[in-house]
């Protein structure tokens, strides 16, 4: 099996060893669940709930509002309390349903249709069951499925890169659900008739590798890639790139070089929403790093209190210096731990050591470093001094568009330029200036 890579790219420390062999386990959200109507890439959901309403694990308290929106559900039983606006992991305030847990779990009993299940089934149960992608972008999965054109696809990649450092939730996923990844994808592939399925992991997940291929061999659809492990081999245009030597760009979506691509768990909880109508209603929390006490991971209704992983891990260090809801190179700096576990919700990350905060700042070398290593082939600094400069022009003949954002620059900087953040505001910038015309 040849080893699929891009170029460009970086090799942190994955400290994936402090969590990658601790198996899933199941854990009580506590007295109350914050639940978000906006989880996902899109319009937010709408309430469909009152203050006062009993509700069941599983049903539906927010429905979609538009094509590219999501339903989303209870992960409890019990009674609304408020629905008000609440911190989530972003920093946001976020309109919320708060449901007091009365400690039953009564689940919502919903039809599943028996086989065989036709294109418009299975796209409308996705979508009922509020499944979205839960690689970090959470867009919604029915409008993944549903391309202009289906029969334009030739490839349905599972990203199981995990190329995030320290994050093993997909891992455990494909270690303890295999068979259930690859009926998922079985039933993805019904949508498409000529297209093949490929499993894509990283080669520091050995094992995974050699149950999947065993488990797909005579599966005449489906094959095992296995990719270099590398930052960022898990984006999106970097692993349609690996696996079949296409290109897209930031004005283009993976359909349009005939790929689907869908993470293990969003896999995962398309064969349980086809298979069983079982709502996106938790999800596997990787909570790891130097500063927790017992790295673990963690299967966690939606809607749980962050505090709540660490006490279930066993405690945080007081010395621990930063937390991050997500990996180290692309999570988000939380200053509280009182929000609460959403869709997007990958990691929990407690380190002792802040290395940004300690590291100073000098100005750029010009040594190239950035450009080296950006799997876009970018001028990363030059990228960052028109975005200083407020030249918007430059920065667009630049193709600074075409960023991911991946942070590979800093990673790399000598002179620990903060190069992705300037970047990423003169897209925003760009961005609002076209909205405008």
């Amino acid at each position: 099996m040849s080893i699929l890579t891009f170029k460009g790219g970086v090799h942190p420390y994955d400290g994936k060893e402090l969590s990658k062999d601790v198996a899933v386990r199941k854990i009580n959200p506590g007295k109350e669940v914050v639940i978000p109507v906006a989880q996902h890439i899109g319009a937010p959901a709408v309430p469909v709930v009152d203050i006062g309403d009993r509700v069941l694990k599983g049903q539906r308290i927010a429905e979609a509002e538009g094509f590219v929106s999501a339903n989303v559900h209870s992960s409890i039983s019990g009674t609304v309390k408020k629905i008000e606006k609440r911190l989530v992991p972003t920093g946001n305030k976020v309109l919320s349903i708060i449901i007091e847990n009365d400690e039953k779990y009564e689940e919502m009993q919903y039809e599943a249709d028996g086989e065989p299940w036709t294109k418009e089934f299975i796209r409308e149960t996705v979508k009922d069951c509020g499944v979205v992608g839960l690689g970090g972008a959470c867009f919604p999965t029915h409008v993944k499925l549903t391309p202009k054109n289906e029969d334009d696809i030739d490839y349905v990649i599972v990203n199981g890169a995990e190329c995030e450092p320290y994050i093993t939730s997909d891992y455990r996923r494909l270690v303890e659900q295999p068979k259930e990844v690859i009926e998922g994808l079985k039933i993805i592939l019904r949508l498409f008739d000529h297209a093949k399925g490929v499993i894509a992991v990283e080669n520091n997940k050995p094992d995974a590798i050699e149950n999947l291929t065993k488990l797909t061999q005579n599966e005449d659809r489906i094959e095992i890639a296995s990719l270099k492990t590398k930052y960022p081999q898990g984006s999106e245009r970097h692993i349609i790139y690996a696996v079949t030597k296409r290109k897209i760009n930031s004005s283009m979506l993976p359909a349009d070089a005939g790929c689907i691509v869908d993470n293990v768990d969003t896999v995962y909880n398309v064969y349980r929403a086809v298979k069983f109508h079982k709502p996106l209603t938790e999800r596997i929390v990787t909570v790891s790093g130097d500063g927790i006490s017992n790295p673990c991971n963690l299967e966690v209704p939606f809607g749980t209190s962050h505090q709540r992983l660490v006490e279930e891990a066993g405690g945080m260090d007081e010395n621990t210096e930063k937390i991050l809801s997500g990996g180290p190179m692309m999570g988000q700096a939380m200053f509280t731990l009182d929000v609460p576990v959403i869709k997007g919700s990958s990691a929990l990350l407690a380190l002792k050591y802040d290395e940004i905060s300690h590291s100073v700042m000098t100005n750029c070398l010009n040594c190239g470093k950035c450009a080296q290593v950006c799997p876009e082939g970018l001028i990363c600094a030059k990228l960052a001094q028109a975005a200083a400069a407020n030249d918007m022009e430059g920065f667009i003949k630049m193709h600074g568009m075409e960023c991911i954002e991946c942070g590979t620059c800093n990673y790399n900087c000598p002179a620990n330029r903060n190069i992705t953040q300037s970047v990423r505001t003169m897209k925003k910038k760009v961005q609002a200036a076209r909205r405008k015309g």
